[in-house]
């Protein structure tokens, strides 16, 4: 099989660290930016988003981070670090060809490593919030790092948004990222061995798909957490982007955003998207109590899934571009997050400062703080079981 780019930035690389050492010769910071400049030496050229592949060199934690690029036949391009498994930029063309990217992000790999953000990462152990940063296995009370309103959020501070994975297959487009979490890793039990694998299909669908084992009993909750903006331009609000969800009920949160255990109905409330609609409709109306708690759209939708990744969860569009994003999964529920913290204070790809509601993320995932509501579907995850999760984040173009 052809070997791509990717495989022989990773050769390249290993192959000059080894002679380095033999040497007596490497320093970190020099073999970088020898690496880079040889890699620009090979014609290494800029992605169809922009990106320089060299901007995305680095090691952390005693691992190198890369740039790896898929892509298809129809144009659509998606570039990933393993520097958190993020997505760093989506390609898609709009309604006249011309191709968006339709995520946020950053353009090189020191901003990914110094601010702090869940820009197109994988999200784990556990994805969303715990309450308090409490659980309870086999009687054993658990007490995880609190980092957002008192709860354990996205895994905590130190969750792996901000891990190196090692890169297990790099393909024209396939991408599969591994990934072991120890025992007692932001306190949670049981060593973890996780596999992220990323597939960009000729349908312009991009395919992920999680799977994870465990030695000792433990809860996980992965998703991607990437922020998108189909017209393409970040500077612009998605208050205009049309939103569909397949969805009757929601899980509501208090002013803290725990949920409360409770499922309630959307219908006959701003959490209304069985029918089209722009998500700017309603999305100040903090009258209703559940839009001033999550200052906008935060919340959790509990999917029907009547027929699960046959049909769309989820379809969002942009009335500029025409481009459309179905998103399928298996798992019970959709967290929306409608940007409702950017302020403009983190400038991303392009040099765009970030502004509010700049982008609106739709991941798949169990219902928030599962672990103490034993009513909802469980997290548990014990030896011998395969942790397993899939979603697809599919694009098109309207007239």
């Amino acid at each position: 099989m052809k070997k791509s780019l990717n495989d022989l930035r990773s050769f390249l690389a290993s192959t000059i660290e080894t002679n380095f050492i033999a040497l007596g010769l490497m320093k970190r910071f020099s073999l970088v930016l020898f690496f880079a400049g040889l890699l620009s030496a090979c014609g290494t050229k800029t992605t169809l988003s922009g990106l320089d592949p060299a901007d995305f060199l680095a090691e952390k934690d005693g691992k190198s981070c890369a740039l790896y690029t898929l892509k298809n036949k129809n144009g659509m391009e998606v570039c990933i670090t393993n520097f958190g498994g993020r997505i760093v930029s989506v390609v898609v063309p709009d309604r006249t060809g011309t191709g968006r990217d339709v995520v946020l992000g950053f353009d090189n790999i020191r901003d990914y490593i110094s601010v702090p953000s869940d820009f197109g990462a994988v999200i784990g152990r556990y994805a969303n919030r715990i309450d308090r940063g409490r659980i309870v296995l086999d009687g054993d009370t658990i007490q995880l790092p609190r980092n957002n309103y008192g709860h354990c959020l996205h895994g905590g501070p130190d969750g792996w948004q901000y891990k190196v994975f090692d890169v297990r297959t790099s393909e024209d487009s396939l991408l599969i990222l591994d990934l072991v979490s120890p025992d007692g890793d932001a306190s949670f039990p049981g060593q973890v061995t996780a596999a992220v694998t990323y597939r960009l299909t000729e349908d312009n669908a991009l395919d992920i798909a999680y799977r994870a084992v465990t030695d000792r009993k433990t809860v996980i909750n992965l998703t991607n957490h990437s922020y998108f903006n189909l017209s393409g331009n970040p500077a612009l609000p998605i208050t205009d982007h049309l939103l569909q969800l397949d969805a009757d009920a929601y899980t509501p949160v208090d002013s803290t955003f725990m949920t409360t255990g409770e499922i309630q109905t959307v219908h006959g409330t701003p959490m209304d998207f069985t029918s089209e609609k722009p998500i700017g409709r309603d999305i100040d109306r903090f009258d209703f109590p559940q839009l001033k708690n999550g200052k906008g759209y935060d919340h959790n939708w509990v999917l029907n899934q009547t027929d699960p990744m046959k049909r769309a969860c989820a379809r969002l569009s942009s009335p500029r571009t025409g481009i459309v994003l179905e998103v399928f999964t298996d798992e019970p529920g959709l967290q929306v997050y409608t940007g409702n913290f950017l302020d403009g204070t983190v400038t991303g790809k392009r040099g765009i400062a970030y502004p509010h509601r700049a982008a609106v993320c739709l991941e798949t995932q169990h219902y928030p703080d599962s672990p103490n509501k034993p009513q909802w579907p469980s997290v548990v995850l014990e030896p011998g079981q395969t942790y397993q999760s899939r979603c697809i984040y599919k694009f098109s173009v309207t007239p």
